[in-house]
């Protein structure tokens, strides 16, 4: 079973060099590694010209003229020949066994469509430690419950996968492509999400191993949906997105359910309105709190006309 590792990379030359270590390090080598990079990305060439070529052969530069996280991933996977496709992050660096573990699990199942794994995030000079057993899954409200940096235990079947660390097998990926409709100018909040639970609704199996690891270094994103920077912009943009994906695969009792339980309740993150209302009693500026809120319903309900106007149009092309 031939594996290709897909990196896709933008300016983080010293973070690059780093993740390409770790895999010319590996127990088993992948046999290919594509690089995804644009043009006119001087200081990522310049780090492949220093750490790769001519001494490594089986890495592969593929050139993407589009900005953004999707358009390089697509690339990327245009790029890639392997059976299984493994993807991970450009601040990543996979442990030895990666590639190893990744294509057993491979070979044991035919079922597996995707399988992801722990990525011990490295922040501020210590790792973020702990433990949770829920891991990668969607609840009937529409929240996504994360944790793939803190998962533990045995390998179990999820709903989503974290793209800095996340393979695909070539059949279960068919024609489908990372969305390119998700907003941002960069990092294109949730394309993971959107792709894995594409995998998993064409009925094949999501597994996460918290043994399947990579050590993930989060490097500062370009653009206007800075890492860790939560700005109005930013926020409607990966309000937008979270909508889209989740009325493209709830049904539809579950996408109102999603959309009220969004609107009312909310996260942190995507605060509803009792979440506006605690972050304006922490906060004291009800003000700031609310235009929160307001960006993040913003988003919503775009992406809900998105999808409307859609649906509108693709009837008027082809009623039958």
């Amino acid at each position: 079973m031939r594996v290709t590792v897909l990196v896709p990379t933008y300016r983080r030359p010293e973070d690059l060099a780093r993740c390409l270590s770790a895999l010319l390090c590996q127990a088993r080598s992948p046999e290919q590694i594509v690089v995804v990079a644009r043009a006119d990305d001087e200081a990522t060439h310049a780090c492949l010209a220093e750490h790769v070529t001519p001494r490594v052969l089986n890495v592969e530069v593929a050139i993407v003229d589009a900005p953004g996280q999707v358009a390089a991933l697509n690339r990327g996977l245009e790029a890639a020949t392997g059976d299984v496709i493994a993807i991970t992050d450009d601040d990543a660096a996979p442990r030895s066994d990666w590639v190893a573990r990744i294509a057993q699990a491979f070979e044991i199942d035919p079922k597996l469509g995707a399988l992801g794994g722990r990525d011990w995030v490295h922040e501020a000079g210590r790792v973020l430690d702990g433990e949770r057993e829920l891991v990668g899954k969607l609840r009937p409200s529409g929240r996504i419950v994360g944790n793939h940096h803190l998962g533990v235990g045995k390998a179990r079947e999820v709903d989503l996968l974290k793209g800095a660390n996340m393979s695909y097998r070539r059949a279960a990926i068919g024609s489908l492509r990372f969305d390119a409709r998700l907003r941002g100018s960069g990092a294109q909040t949730h394309n993971d999400m959107a792709f894995s639970m594409g995998v998993k609704r064409a009925g094949w199996k999501l597994v996460y191993d918290p043994l399947v690891a990579v050590d993930h270094y989060p490097a500062p994103r370009p653009g206007e949906d800075a890492r860790n920077a939560q700005t109005l912009a930013s926020m409607r943009n990966a309000a937008f997105n979270l909508h889209l994906i989740l009325r493209g695969h709830l049904s539809p009792l579950h996408r109102e359910a999603a959309w009220w339980w969004y609107a009312l309740v909310g996260t942190r993150v995507y605060p509803g309105l009792l979440h506006a209302g605690l972050g304006a009693l922490r906060a004291g500026s009800p003000g700031d709190a609310f235009a929160r809120w307001r960006a993040v319903r913003n988003g919503a309900r775009e992406a809900r006309r998105a999808l409307a106007w859609r649906a509108a149009h693709d009837y008027t092309e082809d009623p039958e």
